[in-house]
């Protein structure tokens, strides 16, 4: 039988070695070496090119700053790093109190608590993303543990450097798939503990559909009616219009007025876009990105971005509406659909739709695809009491839905 005590000393030595890694740390992606960087991500897509990268560096909000990260082994780089550093109160974790009675009252009551709390956390990767866009590594080093050592290190590095300006309570890793956790193993050497988070839910785009009416020729007689008779039907009833919007620039006004109305209600909100975000987005990602938009003559009622991410999945990605005309019309489920078609025209074979909106998503065919997060808290005892904590975590369990024949399944 293992001896946990023992345990716990091995862990607590190998937390002081250094890992057999060279770093190169910077407030800029344009301060490291670029073909270093090129070199180790260019695999990895949109979200990791320096293109992006500076970009969103321009356009971050306002409580949200960024380090990078190259990690050597020799003289060869093995992995890069996108770290963010995010300040959080409490009124970005929660929604709106709202109801009445006694349930009014308690929400009230939690949210005056929560409004006193103000934290740092440092994240290895992207929160402005689904998915792991924080964390390249060298094809062939995946699992490799030096990697991983020298990832929590690099962590570990930033956020005692940034002591200065405010100690990060909080590192977190995310979102790792299945096989990222299991690569990942021995950073719970290092004090950190694994959450399963809400699954990314996920559409496989058939290689044979070409457009929108091929993945409805798809569907299930059931499915499609409903798609038609709730959907599509109600939003031409209306008078409302689907189409593509070519100059996201010239309508960055009103995007950013829709995406804060859905925004506003979101029940966590750990930042808030800037109005030049969209401009900047736009930019960056060229010819990876669609924006549709639904409008009334030539009034835009709601918008919906996809961008291909990397060489075989899209996200169905930033989303916004005016909820008031969304009481009459489905926009918000037209949006989805449109995703579909705009992920199959930017030649994707998976379309991510996150971790929200469990229902709607598995109605299109999305599927749970299981994401995990990594935290550790910067005091040792708070660290440990985390343990109990996160083991009574529970996500919400998706829905099982299947609008595709069951040969397609």
């Amino acid at each position: 039988m293992k001896n946990p005590l023992k345990g716990a000393l091995a862990r607590a030595r190998f937390r002081q070695q250094p890992a057999p890694l060279r770093f190169a740390i910077a407030d800029r992606v344009d301060f490291l070496v670029a073909r270093d960087w090129d070199a180790v991500t260019a695999h990895r897509g949109l979200f990791l090119s320096r293109g992006y990268l500076r970009e969103l560096a321009a356009a971050r909000p306002q409580n949200l700053d960024l380090r990078f990260a190259l990690l050597y082994r020799d003289d060869e780089p093995v992995a890069a790093l996108v770290l963010q550093l995010v300040e959080l109160d409490g009124a970005q974790l929660h929604g709106p109190a709202t109801g009445k009675g006694l349930r009014g009252l308690v929400s009230r009551a939690v949210t005056k608590v929560v409004d006193r709390i103000h934290t740092r956390i440092l994240v290895v990767g992207n929160l402005l993303t689904y998915g792991n866009h924080g964390i390249a590594i060298r094809p062939g080093l995946e699992a490799d543990p030096a990697v991983w050592h020298g990832i929590g290190e690099a962590a570990y590095r930033v956020r005692r450097a940034e002591k200065h300006v405010g100690t990060a309570d909080f590192v977190l890793v995310k979102d790792l798939d299945d096989a990222g956790l299991e690569q990942s193993a021995l950073l719970r050497d290092l004090g950190f503990r694994p959450i399963a988070t809400e699954p990314d839910m996920v559409l496989d785009l058939d290689a044979k559909w070409r457009s929108y009416d091929d993945y409805l020729a798809a569907l299930t007689g059931k499915y499609r009616k409903n798609v038609k008779s709730r959907v599509l039907t109600p939003i031409d009833a209306a008078g409302l219009s689907v189409r593509d919007l070519p100059d996201v620039a010239a309508a960055a006004p009103r995007l950013h007025e829709l995406y804060l109305a859905v925004h506003a209600n979101a029940p966590v909100r750990p930042m808030t876009l800037a109005p030049d975000y969209w401009t900047a987005l736009a930019r960056s990602a060229g010819d990876r990105l669609r924006c549709a938009v639904v409008a009334r003559d030539e009034r835009l009622l709601g918008f919906v971005m996809t961008v291909r991410a990397d060489d075989t999945t899209a996200l169905a990605y930033h989303i916004g509406f005016d909820r008031e005309a969304a009481a009459d019309a489905p926009l918000y489920l037209r949006l989805l659909h449109r995703t579909v078609a705009d992920g199959i025209a930017l030649g994707a074979r998976r379309l991510s739709f996150g971790r929200t909106a469990l229902e709607p998503k598995a109605a299109l065919g999305a599927k749970p695809a299981p994401l995990h997060v990594w935290v550790r808290h910067r005091q040792g005892v708070l660290n440990k009491l985390l343990r109990g904590l996160l083991g009574r975590i529970h996500p919400e369990a998706p829905p099982e839905r299947n609008p595709f024949p069951e040969a397609s399944s």
